[in-house]
């Protein structure tokens, strides 16, 4: 039985009816990764969902202080971090803002506060996505992957432990929902996705071991390809203030990169729902020794995947994305 997100949408139990969110992020190179989480929060706030955790798939300590910094400053000091361990070696780093947890003031005093005292002592992704997962009502909790799925293949491995006695495979079929892969390459084109390239041996195995019976929506970057939000608009939008995460990494980086904004858009899907998007049939996606995400229809296949909207949804898309940071 599907869950359900891709087709008819089942209410999600849990949080008050709202969805419960694992986010899996790669922080420290894309900046659209900051104003998904940024969204997030903001959604939290409104009790539009409940964010169980957050997992950083690119390594290194630096990434998951980033995680530390969003969480304390909007609020939430109390959310979950994982750190990769054995994820993607050296991946290429498009806006380098791994410096932000250690941005200083005039008089020499860190900009933003942060509650980890050891990081080291942080749990691998896959650990802490059995300790939620674990902890959360049957079929009620939505993934959202922004990044290399190497936790979730971590997790797709694993055995049973003191969190649950299912190896993973069966608690993603019994605890999950639906995950929201922000990846593939669908429609007319055929050529690898950047995330699922640089993680090859983990996205083949998370394409091989992902339960059939879950849902998959994807998010390709073609559609995010419409939707920039240009760092003179980041920052006039952030005028309220200059202690701000996103708009010191906007003041400080090179942001200026052909940067779009195709993360937030699986983060608006996974919490306000189908509603807002055109998604292809139903089907099911082979992950070829090429690194091609090959989508076959299929009446009951558990894959779907967003479809490009036009200039006006694009624009609809960017004040949604706006407004998560005009709001003080």
């Amino acid at each position: 039985m599907l869950s359900g997100c891709s087709g008819e949408r089942v209410e999600p139990l849990g949080y008050q009816g709202k969805p419960l969110i694992i986010l899996d992020t790669d922080l420290g190179s894309s900046t659209d990764d900051l104003f998904a989480l940024q969204m997030l929060y903001r959604y939290q706030d409104q009790q539009r969902c409940k964010l169980l955790g957050v997992v950083v798939d690119r390594m290194g300590k630096n990434n998951a202080a980033i995680a530390d910094v969003m969480n304390t400053y909007y609020g939430h000091p109390d959310i979950p971090i994982a750190l990769e361990r054995a994820g993607v070696e050296n991946p290429k780093v498009w806006i380098d803002y791994s410096g932000l947890p250690e941005y200083r003031n005039p008089d020499g005093t860190y900009m933003f506060e942060r509650v980890v005292s050891d990081y080291s002592a942080l749990p691998d992704g896959w650990k802490l996505y059995r300790q939620l997962l674990a902890a959360q009502p049957d079929h009620s909790v939505s993934i959202i992957s922004l990044g290399f799925v190497t936790s979730l293949a971590q997790l797709l491995k694993s055995e049973g432990d003191n969190f649950s006695p299912l190896n993973g495979v069966e608690l993603v079929r019994r605890k999950v929902r639906c995950v929201y892969v922000m990846g593939g390459v669908f429609g007319e084109s055929v050529e690898p996705d950047y995330n699922f390239n640089q993680a090859y041996t983990f996205s083949r195995d998370f394409f091989r071991l992902w339960p059939t019976d879950v849902d998959i929506v994807f998010s390709p970057g073609e559609v995010g390809d419409g939707i920039e939000y240009v760092p003179e608009q980041v920052i006039s939008d952030i005028s309220w203030t200059d202690i701000h995460p996103i708009k010191q990494v906007y003041l400080r980086c090179d942001c200026n990169t052909g940067q779009k904004m195709w993360d937030p858009l699986a983060v608006i899907n996974a919490v306000l729902g189908n509603k807002l998007f055109t998604l292809s049939e139903r089907g099911t996606v082979q992950f070829t020794a090429d690194g091609e995400t090959l989508f076959t229809p299929k009446e009951n296949g558990n894959c779907r995947y967003q479809i490009p909207g036009d200039s006006v949804w694009n624009t609809s898309m960017l004040w949604r994305i706006r407004k998560s940071t005009i709001l003080q």
